[in-house]
This record gives structure tokens, C-alpha cells and sequence, in this order.
């Protein structure tokens, strides 16, 4: 059986990288909309309620809009924007939030594709609020840092300049309003009552992504400790295609006592760490912000919803 799939933004960062991965199905047509016509209204909805699955790769307003377009009730729409991530009509595209998710992804037609740092911050946390280790009321810090094509296309071409300008070439802090869109997923989707203080870290390098956490024991329930926290992660993620927990502290992760931000590349995998001592802990979310952080997990939600094997066309 065949679907039609149509990328509502199909020029753009994630746009792009969706047409990648589905450039090999043969189980999917993907509609494409022609130059010409590519901003016509009247085009753009016609293709978005001929297809069984659309994704809206656009700025939030603009998202608003296309997904105001379908009346087809056969399509669903996956929206990579932030406008609907948490909006309690959508459905949150992260399969391994919970037990029910996956049930939630393949019976609405409506799914809100999360944010890069948010997936790795609350595939961290929110195992750890269930389990009640960390309190939802306590106040967590997190930190990113990012490739910049997280940026999308103005920013790459900043950076692709060469050589880059001599300010591009150090990692670059920002968000410092305390803003960030991501946050209101992290806060709503990890299960906190308290907004986490999120720095996110840009630098001089295409794509992979690290979001940390660090954690004083004493800030944790149960008098939890660092393989306490480790053991409610692996075995959350136990049974998990594209999420794994690695070795506590796990020297082997570490290239003389660096950590690797890219090592996810090219996959739909989100590793988790916990390095820890006898009175503090870091927990690390690694990913490809361009994969799991976003193209990748629209096709998994995707792929659930269609009733097919939700890691086809994915590498794990």
C-alpha cells in the first residue's frame, strides 16, 4: 500500500531533510507543489488535503494557518513549528513519552513534532519526575549546545561563509532573555511546575546536539544517587529502538575526557548519560538536531500513525 505525503515548507532545513528520508520508500509519493505557484494559497491547500500526511516545515503563524487549510478528515498533519507543541488538541510527536503515546499518534490526525532540545531535556527528565526522583516543583538547570543548522537557512548561511567571520568561530551562547520557544514544552512535556532556566549554546558545526543537566544528590527524593538515576533510565529505555541509555559514567563515551557532540549524526538515535559522583550528577541527551531533534521524528510519528513499522527509513 502506497500513501501521499506532501512537505508544506519543502525548501527549508527540515523540509529538506524529510524529502531525504522518504527519497527512498517506495511505499510513499511525495506531492510537490511548483515553483511558481509555491506561495499560491489556493495550490497549497489543494495539495495539503490531497495528501494523507502533511508536514508543515513553516514559521508558527504560518503553521497556524496551512493547518487551518486541511478539511480533509483522512489527513493528518505533523507540524514541525512550535505554534502547536503544546496546545492540548495535538498530540506531543515524541513515541517514547509514555506508555499510551504511541496509541495517541496512530488514532489523531493532528501531532505537534517536538523541538530539538526539548526532546533530549525531557527524554531525561520526565522518567525521573514518574519515578519520583526529582521533585516537579524543583528548579533544573539545562544547557544545549548546538550545531546551527538548528537555525535554520539565514544562519547556516552565516556560518558556511569561508572562512567564517572571526565572531562565528567560538561557541556563541544565546536565548539569554530566558525565552527560548522550547521551554514551554520542556516545562509541560518533562512534567515540571517550574520553568527550567535553559541556556542554549550555539557553535562552528553543522549539526549534533547535547543538552546537560547537572543535579546535586540532595536535590533528589528517596535519597536517590547517580546509579539510582541511572537504573530508572535504563529501564524506561530498555525496550526503546531509537533511545538508549549508555553505562553509567561510561568512559568509552569520552575521547580523553571529552564528550562527543556529534556522534549521533545521521541517525534517529538520542543517547542518554549519567556521569556522577558521590554527591552530584550530570545527565546528557545526545542527538542529530536535524534527526531525532526533528525531520527523523517526524517520520517516526509518521510511520505510527500510517500503521507501519516505526523505524522504517530510519537508522537507529
Amino acid at each position: 500500500m502506497s500513501y501521499t505525503v506532501y512537505v508544506d515548507g519543502q525548501e527549508g532545513t527540515t523540509g529538506l531533510q524529510i524529502h531525504e528520508l522518504l527519497a527512498q520508500r517506495r511505499d510513499i509519493e511525495v506531492l510537490r507543489i511548483a515553483g511558481d505557484v509555491r506561495k499560491d494559497e489556493r495550490e497549497r491547500a489543494r495539495l495539503l488535503n490531497a495528501a494523507d500526511v502533511v508536514f508543515l516545515c513553516l514559521p508558527d503563524q504560518a503553521a497556524r494557518e496551512a493547518a487551518s487549510w486541511v478539511t480533509n478528515p483522512r489527513t493528518c498533519v505533523i507540524d514541525a513549528s512550535t505554534a502547536h507543541r503544546v496546545d492540548p488538541a495535538w498530540v506531543f510527536g515524541l513515541p517514547e513519552l509514555a506508555g499510551e503515546q504511541r496509541d495517541r499518534l496512530r488514532r489523531h490526525k493532528r501531532i505537534s513534532n517536538p523541538g530539538c532540545h526539548a526532546t533530549a531535556f525531557i527524554l531525561l527528565i520526565r522518567p525521573l519526575i514518574d519515578a519520583g526522583l526529582i521533585d516537579p516543583r524543583v528548579g533544573l538547570t539545562a544547557t544545549s549546545i548546538t550545531g546551527y543548522s538548528g537555525g535554520g537557512r539565514k544562519l547556516i548561511e552565516q556560518y558556511q561563509v569561508d572562512p567564517p567571520p572571526q565572531r562565528l568561530r567560538s561557541p556563541r551562547p544565546y536565548g539569554l532573555a530566558l525565552e527560548h520557544k522550547h521551554v514551554p514544552e520542556m516545562t509541560h512535556w518533562a512534567g515540571l511546575q517550574t520553568r527550567p532556566v535553559f541556556m542554549p549554546i550555539v557553535a562552528n558545526f553543522y549539526k549534533g546536539l547535547a543538552v546537560s543537566v547537572p543535579l546535586h544528590l540532595t536535590m533528589l527524593s528517596q535519597g536517590a544517587d547517580a546509579r539510582r538515576l541511572h537504573e530508572t533510565l535504563r529501564t524506561r529505555y530498555g525496550g526503546e529502538r531509537f533511545v538508549k541509555t549508555m553505562p553509567l559514567s561510561d568512559a568509552a563515551s569520552l575521547d580523553g575526557g571529552y564528550f562527543d557532540v556529534q556522534a549521533c549524526n545521521d541517525t534517529n538515535r538520542c543517547e542518554i548519560f549519567v556521569f556522577g559522583s558521590a554527591e552530584q550528577a550530570i545527565l546528557v541527551a545526545r542527538l542529530d538536531n536535524l534527526g531525532k531533534g526533528a525531520s527523523g521524528a517526524a517520520v517516526q510519528s509518521m510511520n505510527l500513525h500510517l500503521g507501519l513499522d516505526e523505524g522504517l527509513g530510519l537508522v537507529a
